[in-house]
């Protein structure tokens, strides 16, 4: 996927209850400004290891309809594609220590082009459908050298692999698979689940940065996703969707799945976490305040408080990603109209957040 969720089931109940601490967007992010304007919708954002630069995914490479990666050098303003611009790719992530950039791509696929123009086919037509994340099965990990401008392929596995980040020395890759519903004979009730949701699925995996040492670290039904590793590297933060895939949580463990705890309890779909480089807290995404109106939320790294909203938007506000130095927050956001998304910038209040982080009620249990 994006690491975000894009299939909206309808809600029976919206739980409308507000946080008890609510600071204004103003108290923790100032000088907001949009960072992107091409392309139909751009979105996950993510530093490089000095802040200089950001990659992303963005529609915008003609005759193709569907993401690409691209990088923007803040210094200078350029942005460059990264992928090979044709297929469907996501989530990608700097390498700490070398040139290289993860993320996730189906160009190796011989049908990559007939998708695209039957895609663009299809919006010609006029028709319209709901906006949906494709769990194409062809999805696989790619590493690529800015230097060599070479691409190593690092998963081979049926089966959806993407939404992969590196830990901080760069040895490791945590990522999100859909194999097991590939590799294995299913049963009807299986199969029939992988027909009307391949996201049930998915389980986080770990891997050496060189692809090699693929091992399963979650084992429960419904959607786990989006890993990032803590700044210290000693854990992994994602996402948990229940079996009805209506409830989503943050969670977190350590690199071999033990002490798997979860930090929200929301009552809602909160996903794409990520912890700020104090290790303090994390910062997430959360439709707890209406289906469709997703918002910024912080919340301490263990989860003892109830989380605090950040920002105050109609429409989509996530996928919150904070600079290396914790002074900078990148996220996706369709506050500049339309419902679709670009990437957004602003500085960010790390000591506010800290103050209203410890002046917020304790979560209940």
């Amino acid at each position: 996927m994006p690491r975000w969720p894009l299939v909206f089931p309808l809600l029976l109940t919206v739980v409308t209850a507000q946080p008890a601490v609510q600071p204004q967007e103003r108290d923790l992010l100032s000088r907001v400004r949009r960072l992107t304007v091409e392309g139909r919708r751009a979105g996950e954002g993510y530093w490089s290891p000095d802040g200089q630069r950001i990659v992303f995914q963005s529609e915008r490479e003609p005759g193709n309809p569907f993401y690409q990666i691209y990088a923007l050098d803040f210094s200078s303003g350029e942005t460059t594609r990264i992928s090979p611009g044709y297929g469907k790719t996501t989530c990608s992530f700097f390498r700490p220590g070398t040139d290289q950039i993860l993320f996730a791509s189906t160009h190796h696929d011989p049908r990559s082009r007939t998708f695209q123009q039957e895609e663009l086919d299809f919006r010609a037509s006029g028709k319209e459908r709901r906006y949906s994340w494709d769990y194409d099965p062809e999805f696989e990990i790619y590493a690529y050298s800015e230097k060599g401008k070479s691409y190593t392929r690092l998963t081979n596995a049926r089966g959806y692999d993407a939404e992969g980040s590196y830990s901080p020395d760069g040895q490791w890759i945590a990522f999100s698979s859909m194999r097991d519903a590939y590799n294995r004979a299913l049963s009807p009730a299986e199969q029939k689940q992988l027909d009307v949701d391949p996201s049930f699925f998915a389980e986080i995996y770990i891997m050496r940065a060189d692809g090699t040492g693929q091992r399963r670290l979650t084992n429960v039904n419904g959607y786990d996703g989006g890993p990032f590793f803590s700044p210290d590297g000693t854990r992994i933060v994602w996402r948990r969707f229940d079996e009805s895939g209506l409830i989503a949580n943050v969670w977190t463990m350590k690199l071999d799945g033990t002490d798997q705890r979860q930090v929200t309890d929301f009552g809602s779909m909160s996903w794409a976490p990520y912890i700020h480089p104090s290790g303090q807290y994390l910062l997430f995404a959360s439709n707890k305040l209406g289906f469709e109106n997703f918002e910024v939320f912080m919340v301490d790294v263990a989860g003892l408080k109830e989380p605090v909203r950040v920002t105050y938007a109609d429409g989509f506000d996530g996928l919150p990603v904070p600079s290396p130095d914790g002074r900078r927050l990148a996220w996706t956001s369709t506050r500049g109209g339309g419902s679709a998304g670009q990437l957004y910038l602003a500085d960010w209040n790390h000591e506010a957040a800290l103050k209203i982080l410890k002046a917020a009620p304790e979560r209940k249990k």
